[in-house]
Parts: structure tokens; sequence; C-alpha cells
């Protein structure tokens, strides 16, 4: 099952999208992949849990985390060969570790942890709250924004993660990640 949780090397640039619900992750990879003519990497747990929902009206579970992982590595091992110097991931491990240790009371699977902490990207940007929260059938903690954006930005300090923060405008958070994947791809 390890083996199923690595990144396979690659000479690709890799940008992660991370942060708390409903703050525009999504949006932006589809605009980033767009703009650099690439791939991106959707977030596997979104169509599994949404599944999920939709035939038992069950969300998360601990139990889901591992294959949620295996699923995202997957795909992403999948879209890495297709991508041309840059692969954008709506999502990755280390986000599954901070969903895992806020909603299961500090918990981390020790196999998806490992992997999370060993697995490689080039630049995290990390969505900020001042956008609007928008429901669905999966989101669910409105009224935890700033607990869980503090989580996410302390989880990339704690593990020195390179990252920058994204806020304002769809059309500012956009210019600010292009500004950054531009000097990146420029070394």
């Amino acid at each position: 099952m390890e083996k199923k949780l690595k990144q396979e090397p690659s000479d690709l640039v890799k940008i992660v999208l991370f942060g708390p619900e409903s703050t525009g992750k999504t949006t932006l990879a589809e605009q980033l992949a767009e703009h650099y003519k690439t791939v991106w990497v959707p977030e596997f747990a979104r169509e599994y849990l949404q599944e999920k929902w939709d035939r038992e009206q069950q969300t998360c579970q601990p139990e889901d985390l591992l294959p949620i992982a295996i699923g995202q590595m997957a795909l992403e091992n999948r879209l890495a060969k297709e991508a041309s110097k840059l692969l954008i991931c709506d999502t990755d491990l280390l986000e599954t570790k901070v969903y895992s240790e806020a909603y299961y009371l500090g918990s981390c699977d020790p196999i998806l942890e490992k992997y999370a902490l060993i697995n490689q990207y080039d630049l995290y940007l990390l969505t900020g709250i001042d956008i609007p929260w928008e429901k669905d059938d999966l989101r669910d903690k409105p009224n935890e924004r700033e607990k869980m954006f503090a989580c996410f930005k302390d989880t990339l300090i704690k593990y020195n993660r390179n990252f920058i923060t994204l806020n304002g405008t769809e059309e500012t958070r956009f210019r600010k990640a292009v500004e950054s994947i531009d000097q990146l791809l420029e070394r």
C-alpha cells in the first residue's frame, strides 16, 4: 500500500493549492492550468465523498482517508505524465493530513502522515478566507474558517514548505500566483 502513496519521480515544477474549504482552490487550479497550457490534478476526495454522500448521506470517516490518499496519488502520478514542465495540484496528502487532524482529534494514520511529509512540491498557494463561503453537500465548517486557515498555515510553517498566501479578488489571486510560478520556472 505504501507504494501507492508515493510520488513518482519527475522533472516537473509542482504547485499545490492549499487551504480550507470554499476558498477558490479548484477555480484557481483550472485557471493556472489553462494559462500555462498544462494539466491540473483535481481533488480526488471531492468525487469520492460526493458519491458516498449520494449513496449513504454520510460524510467523511477516518476509514475513508487512506482510500482518498491512494486515489489522489494515483491521479497525480497519472496526470504528471501528461503535464508539460508544470503540474498544478488542487490538493495533496499534506492537506488530507490537516483535515484528518482537524476532524479526528489530532490523529492521522501514520502511513498517510509519512507520505504527506515525504512527497515534495515546489510551491504551495495558501488560499485565504476573504471570499464568500459557498454551501454544498460536503462543506461543513462555515463558522470555523479562521481556525481552519490557521491550521493550514501553521502546517506549512511547521514543515518548512515554500508558500505564498493568496487573498483578494479572483484576478488578484491569479496574478500573484502567476508571478510566483513564473519566478520558479525561470530558475
